[in-house]
Formats: C-alpha cells, structure tokens, sequence
C-alpha cells in the first residue's frame, strides 16, 4: 500500500486480550493527518480498502474545490468540471458543450485560472488549427484531413469564457479572469440560386444505393431532400429543423400542421441569443409538411418528427449534405447553414418587409440590414436616385 504522505491505507494490526484470544481482525483504515476514518474493509479486501480511499478522496476533493480560492489555486479542468456538471445539461446541444469541455481539459491539462492569459488562449488557438477534427476520416475518404479552423477554436473557448464567468457568479473565485478570442468570422455570403437548389433536391431525391456494384431501389438521401426544403422555406437553422416534432413533447419544437405555425424554440427550452420565435408556415412548406404526415400506412414519411430517417428522428445532416452537395456539383463551401443564407437572400431579393423578414427569420432588422440589405432592390435607393440628379 501507498506510504506517501496525505490520505493512504493503514492496516490496523489484529487486536487480542491477554490470553492471546482474537479480539479484533487486522482492518484497513484510512489515515489523513490526525484524521482516522474506519472503512469497514478487513485485512483480505484489498479491492474494497481501495475503493473506500477512492470515495473519500473524491469527497475531499469536492469539499476543497467549493472553497472560496484564488485563482491560482484553481485548476481550469475543475472549473470545467463544474460547469458540465451545473450547466450543460440544460444545453440545447449538450454534446457539443461536452466534446468542447472535454477538448479544453486535454489541452489545458495542469494549468489554473491565472495561467489563462492572451498569450495562453492565442497558444491553443494554434495548436488547435494544427489538429485535424475528430470526426476527420482520410483512412476512408483518401483526401488530407480537414483541418480546425480559429472559428471553431473560438467556439471552444468562448465555452470556456461560459464557464469561468459562471463560476465566477456562482462566488467561487472572485477574480476576474479575461478569456482572449480569435476574430469572430467574416458572415458567409454564400447562398444558393433556385437551379442549385432544384440541382440538390433532384440529386437528393434520385440518388440510390449501390450494393454489388448494382443500384437498388434504396433511396437513402430522401431525408436530406426534406431538411432542404423545410430549413429553406422557414430559413431555420439545422438543430431548429432535425428538432421538430409533429406532436408536443418536452425539448423539441412543434410544428403545428392545423394552424400552420412552427413553434420553433423547444419546449422547456430558455431563451437565448440564438432567437426561435414562432412563425407561419409559408403556403408551399406546409402542404409539403401536411403531406409528408399524411396517414399513408407504412408510406408515412413524418410519424413523430417532421425529418427522420427510417422512423428514427437525426440529430444532425452534416456528413450526409457534404455527400449530397459534392454529388450536386456544388461547392464545399456549401453547408446545410448555407439555406438559412438563401432563405434571407431570397426574401431580401423579393423586396419583403425588413421587419416582417427579420422577425420570421428570427434576428434583429440590424443583423438583416447589415449582412443582406445589399440584396433588397430598395437598398441605398434615395442615396442613388438623389445622386444622379446631379448639383445645381
């Protein structure tokens, strides 16, 4: 057994009276300090003895992490630790919460709160974009891995900022720690023309699988020509889309096929920055939806969720649309975020009412003005107009 110092194993020798008559079997007890704690473990559970210093190790740790301490003192991954205890649950993409704290621990393994500096978050940052993703697969695609981006390190590090100001709010270090952030993304002003959308929705909807070099009646991408037309006509992001149900459940949204309005932010859900109001269905995405739902027997598309595959719901499109796009001949460019894009583009371009549009689209008639006003046949119209009729 362990004869470092701080909490170890002691074997309590065998007790006997005067006459040599065992009183007491050797056991195993915990010795901290002046601290004795009995574990009930007698001298052949070893396995038992150890689990015992585990469980108070473990309550120790927990009692000295909820003190009040500088910020030298604490570790980041305990605050990391924290947080995914308190609060990610309650995220709406708890994994991806999850996946960032568990790629923050690896790299910041060891440090503390002080040791979060400018110097310390641009380190990551570059370490970061020198590791391919993890869901990179070159062994099976044959091409070069693709690589993190400082979007994506910002993304995990602007979990970390969450973490410590929460831990901050919640009294445990009264230190205020700065957590540096690469550039925020130029907006993406990619979006689709309706002949690349009918090209996605028709290579979508034709595609079949191949299985001994033959081509079945299998359809396995018809899925992914619904989430095209449901994330474009209600310019919803992909989450927004693969969450929706058909019937009220607790953390999903709801679409309501008898009124047509789609309840976009899930039930139970808090609000965020990421804004989920209600909307109308348009005209054309409601007969699809209506149809996809239509009691048909074993034919029903839509049973519980309005995108599923195989009667299951799916929680993301991502590897599936870069499949669907490149067979397109679209761009890899080309994200399932990309029909949010076109949605706003197209309205803009309709000469929609900005409120109305920035309302449906669920962002401020600031965030519509600066990112797709350009696209509204009424932009910068006086200034031109007045322009060209020239001085006096």
């Amino acid at each position: 057994m362990s004869k470092s110092r701080g909490p170890r194993l002691w074997l309590k020798p065998a007790e006997h009276d005067k006459a040599g008559k065992l009183r007491k079997n050797a056991a195993w007890v915990i010795k901290d300090g002046a601290v004795r704690r009995i574990t009930g473990c007698l001298e052949q559970d070893v396995a038992g003895a150890e689990k015992a210093l585990a469980a108070y190790l473990g309550e120790k740790h927990s009692a000295i992490v909820q003190e009040l301490q500088p910020a030298s003192r604490w570790l980041l991954t305990d605050v990391l630790r924290l947080y995914a205890e308190s609060v990610v649950p309650g995220h709406v993409r708890p994994w991806q919460s999850m996946y960032d704290i568990a790629m923050l621990g690896r790299l910041w393994h060891g440090k503390t709160l002080a040791q979060v500096t400018g110097t310390t978050c641009r380190a990551y940052v570059a370490t970061r974009c020198s590791m391919p993703w993890a869901a990179a697969r070159p062994e099976k695609t044959g091409k070069p891995p693709r690589m993190v981006t400082a979007a994506g390190a910002r993304r995990e590090l602007e979990t970390m900022r969450a973490a410590i100001n929460w831990h901050r709010r919640e009294g445990l270090c009264r230190e205020l720690v700065e957590v540096w952030l690469p550039k925020r993304s130029e907006p993406k002003e990619r979006w689709l023309t309706r002949s690349e959308v009918a090209r996605l929705l028709w290579t979508a909807w034709r595609h079949a699988e191949v299985q001994g070099g033959k081509r079945t009646k299998k359809r396995p991408w018809k899925h992914l020509a619904r989430f095209t037309i449901a994330a474009l006509y209600t310019g919803s992001r992909q989450a927004v889309v693969t969450g929706a149900a058909l019937t009220l459940r607790e953390g999903a949204g709801l679409v309501d096929l008898d009124r047509g309005v789609f309840y976009r932010r899930p039930q139970g859900e808090a609000v965020t920055n990421k804004r989920k109001p209600p909307i109308r269905l348009p005209t054309r995405a409601l007969a699809h939806f209506r149809r996809w739902a239509a009691d048909r027997g074993d034919k029903t598309i839509s049973k519980e969720w309005l995108i599923e595959f195989d009667g299951e719901s799916i929680r993301e499109v991502n590897g599936g649309f870069s499949k669907l796009v490149a067979a397109a001949g679209l761009g890899s460019d080309v994200t399932p975020h990309t029909l949010r894009h076109t949605s706003a583009t197209w309205l803009m371009q309709s000469g929609a009412d900005l409120w109305d549009t920035a309302g449906f689209l669920g962002m401020s008639v600031a965030t519509l003005e600066k990112v797709y006003g350009h696209h509204h046949p009424d932009h910068q119209k006086t200034a031109v107009e007045n322009l060209g009729r020239g001085g006096r």
